[in-house]
């Protein structure tokens, strides 16, 4: 990846946290943290990876994207928002009453949303049924999923890695958010799942660890998935919770509250500095 690029991926992925803090702060509630962490891994796919067309949301031949970690909708309305799937200034609607834009995805009224989302494990097997599908009907396209760290606690996501591999999806790839922390407390110490890379491969899938928010790392990584044949695809992308804002760095209080005025004015500041920075 060129430099040039890469300063415009973080350009973009800084647009999209202004626009979670801004959804978030609207509504009054959210889930701010684990969705500040995804930012990076989403504007890479939509900008850079995936094949699809804002104009023509429901094309046939697009690549899919779901995200099983519903509750973070703010990082996925914001990323489609800066794509061009609908209007930036929407994302203040975030929870508001007749707002199409809900606390969780809903695939009929948000126009680039694949799958609606919510019930942890859910999202990451109605992923392999899409690329199951897809191999049923001879496409080429491909499908990305993003699951929680806390969400793979879910018996039923491993049930999605058993079934994967089982059906060789290699048009699949699953990507997990490893940032450490959920609602309760660090994910190691509520109900340890790890380590994530050796259960995984013994599942049958391919893994790779990158660095969530190292534009070339994500790159090479994906690149390497297409490359795999014969099996599924886990990227552990070990990630920031609440990356970008300063005072929720970290902290496992912000994964599910939304910042009071005072501290929405220094989330926005934060961010407004980083783009000064990328100038």
């Amino acid at each position: 990846m060129d430099k040039t690029r890469e300063l415009e991926l973080k350009r973009i992925a800084n647009d999209v946290r202004i626009g979670i803090i801004e959804g978030v702060y609207s509504a009054g509630c959210g889930h701010p943290g684990g969705s500040l962490s995804i930012a990076d891994v989403l504007t890479y796919l939509y900008f850079e990876e995936m094949n699809i067309d804002p104009k023509n949301p429901k094309w046939e031949h697009r690549d899919r994207f779901v995200l099983s970690k519903g509750h973070t909708a703010p990082a996925l309305y914001s990323t489609l928002a800066n794509r061009g799937f609908f209007d930036v200034e929407e994302l203040k609607t975030l929870r508001h009453i007749d707002s199409r834009l809900q606390g969780h995805p809903e695939m009929k009224g948000v126009p680039g949303v694949d799958m609606s989302t919510g019930s942890l494990g859910l999202g990451i097997s109605a992923a392999c049924g899409m690329a199951l599908a897809a191999k049923y009907d001879k496409k080429d396209f491909r499908v990305y999923a993003v699951v929680g760290d806390g969400e793979s606690e879910e018996g039923q996501v491993w049930e999605a890695a058993m079934f994967a591999a089982h059906y060789k999806l290699d048009n699949l790839v699953m990507v997990l958010d490893w940032n450490g922390l959920q609602i309760d407390g660090p994910i190691t110490e509520v109900m340890n799942p790890t380590p994530h890379d050796e259960k995984l491969r013994a599942f049958g899938w391919h893994v790779i660890t990158v660095d969530a928010h190292s534009f070339p790392e994500i790159e090479a990584a994906l690149k390497e998935a297409r490359e795999v044949k014969g099996k599924p695809t886990a990227i552990i992308a070990v990630s920031v919770k609440g990356k970008g804002v300063s005072y929720m760095e970290n902290k496992c209080e912000w994964h599910g509250q939304a910042p009071k005025e005072d501290l929405y004015k220094v989330a926005i500041a934060d961010l407004e500095k980083i783009a000064e920075e990328l100038k």
